[in-house]
């Protein structure tokens, strides 16, 4: 994933107007022209963020190198040096708090998505987020949910279709027709998802020739009988020219009941904790 998109450069630059503004004034009094530095973390957990660290200590100084002692996605201890910067002093204090800022929430986003990976290891079933993240900053903390080891669902509403319930309540006719209607009007490669909330919906939905169907706050002990049902069905509609290949994705999990819903035969788990329910990872940068 390309994260330094125009959109995102300007997304760093926001940032540190935001926080420098004018100027550093507690830098007025420094006397020392260059230093070092390094960041330490006071957790354990799994890294994100180095090229946007990288990008925004630049824009403030080029002279800045920095030596890295971990890549994206990769687990660290408490107590682990994990980059060693060197620069002018006033550029350092000037994007100390901003880097950090966004290193500790990104790596708290990866860091809750492996744990929650690591919950479905060995079951085939895969993790992917959803569209509840924070105004702004989507494309890197999807970005975060890749370094935990979770996969990207839809990154806006022009990516696939899914129909929930507020869609079906004002279309006024069958879910069938609805879906015939978005194929005739939609570029060919668009994938429809539909959102069940119980079996009959989820049953519908196949039927009506679904890509996937997002089966919604559906108890484990129900879709164990449900899934298989869901997959039969799939194959029966080839008789009429439809694909029979279909994904099944469970949402509304609770985290602590990833492996009973993996056990029922579904295809992905989408959850919004690794973005909602996760907490910073703190790190700290040193002077030496």
């Amino acid at each position: 994933m390309n994260l330094l998109t125009p959109s995102v450069i300007r997304l760093l630059d926001s940032w540190l107007d935001e926080d420098i503004g004018r100027g550093d004034l507690s830098t007025i009094a420094l006397n020392i022209d260059n230093g070092s530095a390094y960041w330490a973390t006071k957790n354990s957990g799994v890294f994100c963020g180095d090229k946007l660290i990288e990008a925004l200590f630049k824009k403030i100084d080029q002279s800045i190198r920095i030596h890295w002692e971990i890549n994206d996605g990769e687990q660290f201890k408490p107590q682990q040096t994990i980059l060693e910067i060197e620069g002018p002093t006033k550029a350092l204090l000037a994007g100390e708090r901003t880097t950090l800022n966004i290193a500790m929430h990104l790596s708290g986003i990866a860091t809750k998505t492996a744990l929650m990976v690591e919950q479905l290891k060995g079951t085939g079933v895969l993790l992917t987020d959803t569209r509840k993240t924070t105004p702004g900053l989507r494309i890197l903390e999807k970005y975060a949910t890749r370094c935990g080891g979770g996969l990207n669902h839809r990154m806006g509403l022009d990516d696939a279709v899914m129909l929930k319930e507020n869609h079906l309540a004002w279309h006024k006719g069958e879910l069938q027709s609805a879906l015939e209607i978005i194929r005739a009007k939609s570029p060919w490669t668009t994938k429809i998802i539909v959102e069940a909330e119980n079996p009959k919906q989820a049953e519908a939905a196949v039927l009506a020739g679904a890509d996937g169907v997002l089966l919604d706050e559906i108890p484990p002990e129900i879709l164990q009988e449900l899934v298989p049902r869901l997959r039969n069905l799939a194959e029966m509609r080839n008789i009429h020219g439809v694909p029979k290949a279909i994904v099944l994705e469970a949402s509304g999990v609770n985290p602590m009941d990833l492996k009973s819903y993996a056990s029922t035969g579904i295809d992905l788990i989408s959850s919004s904790a690794p973005v909602t329910k996760s907490s910073w990872i703190d790190f700290s940068m040193r002077f030496n």
